[in-house]
């Protein structure tokens, strides 16, 4: 069609590609935000099951809400009555094009993506959902490495029979052996084909070296997984392993859903983590020459036993001595308890298991810093100069030492990314908080008002307050501002309600349940007028697009 053109409230500008439906970058003129349209052809409107199954693909991503996930905003029909669904519009590439142009990293940032795919999967069968057809092209990296499922095209959901008999739907390197034979499909299909993927990711190459379908699905079902081109990969045998067991013949031999190919994957990742000790070098024993003995008849016969006795214990003395002295002359390094970065000092949260949510369950975390403080308008002002990124509606250049508020959480994931950090995932926010026993508040279990700023009515500065600091020294995890957190949240009823009117007091386009939320945690100045006792476990969302004059962020590293 001709560009620019109109759907509803969405202006189509560029067209992206597409098949039986067209793909263009567009703009929701009532936000500014940019997004994907995908609008069914003609063609496909004239194909009746094309049609439905666009439309089931549309409620069925609609409905899910996941980092890992593409998100579904609209969906709806044009003037013609083609049916046409809103997306997140991506940037990066697909892993396809990824292996093509070599930019899936080292072995530990293949892992890593592998575990993002695995971490969606999981969350799609959860929704008791089926993708049914895992590969490459459906799984989209963006610049910051951040891994998107993408294609609910085939997916099935209990309930929904969409097959004509005797078709099979798939592609045929990724589909298991089950599938293949039109038997039960189940969640163990995806497994397979999340095997014979992370397979590809490692090695560049499918495992079966065929064009024909016919030789494709003989393969599939007669002929074991080559594990060599792996090892010539230099895959670790932990990693073959998994590959195999994800690929099994038999459904019931493969992993059990995500859960456990998820925590192999981030045991690997760990490993990759965990600081190298260099053991200390011993050195060997001096040499010691032993002379022989002069004529018997100068000293007793019976000394001479005694003499080399004697020279092997004093050897064996200074073996031990010079090991045991090696080992304690090099301790292995401790991490320093704070750091200074771009946009302010860091302090450490010690790694270990702490006591998480309202019923205090044991969780652990690996070690990693946190900003003591919210990040400020000086450091934010300082982001905005070197990155050419605008400052929030209403900064207060006036007050430098205050908390940064009105941002976005894409303002502060880019804040972040410059200060070489990343914004918190909700446990390691509570962890900061809490410490390791639970407590209701940062300094213990009871609530005074005199060590938050929780209702006054104002902001105060990063660093008021520091008799509320929490257990590894973070300044206003309990009031103030509310602080981003880097992880989706659908709203509650209550939340929904709320946020609704105000919106519509604002003149907004109000919020909907399909687009994205994010938790917010840590109660505000203008939040009731006393401290929650569930505080710091307990959580508020807010919509992606949503700025607020009682929200900030604070970020989080990883300590090495």
């Amino acid at each position: 069609m001709d560009l620019p053109a109109r759907i509803g409230k969405y202006e189509l500008q560029e067209f992206l590609g597409g098949g039986m439906s067209h793909v263009y970058r567009a703009v929701d003129t009532l936000i500014g935000r940019t997004v994907a349209v995908k609008i069914l052809t003609d063609a496909g409107c004239q194909d009746t099951e094309v049609k439905e199954r666009f439309l089931a693909e549309a409620r069925m991503a609609g409905s899910l809400t996941h980092d890992n996930v593409l998100g579904i905003y609209d969906f709806g029909e044009d003037d013609q009555q083609r049916p046409f669904m809103v997306m997140e519009f991506l940037r990066g590439e697909d892993l396809r094009h990824a292996l093509r142009n070599g930019n899936t990293g080292d072995l530990r940032n293949k892992l890593k993506i592998a575990a993002q795919v695995a971490r969606a999967l999981g969350y799609v069968h959860t929704q008791k959902i089926i993708h049914r057809d895992l590969k490459p092209d459906n799984i989209h990296i963006n610049t910051a490495g951040v891994v998107k499922l993408i294609d609910f095209g085939i997916a099935k959901t209990e309930g929904l029979q969409m097959t004509r008999a005797g078709y099979v739907l798939g592609t045929p390197f990724y589909m298991a052996p089950e599938q293949v034979l039109g038997e039960n499909i189940t969640e163990q299909v995806d497994v397979y084909a999340f095997g014979v993927l992370l397979f590809e990711l490692l090695t560049g190459r499918k495992p079966v070296d065929a064009e024909a379908v016919e030789r494709i699905f003989y393969s599939i079902l007669n002929e074991p997984l080559k594990m060599e081109p792996l090892h010539e990969a230099g895959a670790p045998q932990s990693v073959c392993d998994l590959v195999a067991r994800c690929t099994a013949k038999n459904p019931a031999a493969r992993p059990q859903g995500f859960a456990p190919v998820s925590a192999e994957l981030d045991r690997l990742i760990a490993e990759f983590d965990a600081p190298t000790m260099v053991l200390p070098t011993v050195p060997a024993p001096a040499a010691i020459v032993v002379e022989p003995p002069p004529p018997a008849a100068s000293r007793p016969a019976w000394l001479v036993p005694g003499i080399l006795v004697l020279i092997v214990a004093l050897a064996a003395g200074i073996y031990f001595a010079t090991r045991t002295g090696n080992r304690q002359a090099e301790p292995p390094p401790a991490l320093a308890k704070t750091i200074a970065m771009k946009g302010g000092e860091m302090v450490l949260v010690e790694a270990g298991a702490f006591l998480a949510g309202e019923k205090k369950e044991p969780d652990s975390l690996p070690a990693f810093y946190i900003d003591k403080t919210e990040v400020s308008n000086a450091a934010y002002a300082q982001f905005c100069a070197e990155t050419k990124h605008a400052l929030p509606k209403g900064f207060a250049a006036d007050k430098p030492d205050y908390p940064v508020v009105n941002v976005l959480i894409l303002d502060a994931r880019a804040f972040a990314e410059w200060a070489g950090k990343r914004l918190p995932k909700g446990r390691q926010w509570e962890k900061a908080a809490r410490g390791t026993d639970g407590r209701l508040f940062p300094w213990g279990n009871q609530p005074e008002e005199a060590r938050a700023n929780v209702g006054s009515g104002k902001l105060l500065p990063v660093s008021a307050l520091p008799n509320g600091a929490s257990p590894c020294g973070a300044l206003n995890m309990s009031g103030n501002v509310w602080e981003l957190v880097d992880e989706v949240s659908p709203p509650g009823p209550q939340t929904f309600q709320r946020l609704t009117s105000q919106f519509k007091e604002l003149k907004l386009a109000p919020p909907t349940r399909e687009e994205p939320w994010y938790m917010v945690r840590g109660q505000s100045f203008d939040a009731g007028e006393k401290l929650e006792p569930g505080g710091l476990w307990d959580i508020s969302t807010v919509p992606e697009r949503l700025a607020s004059i009682n929200t900030g962020f604070r970020c989080v590293k990883d300590a090495k």
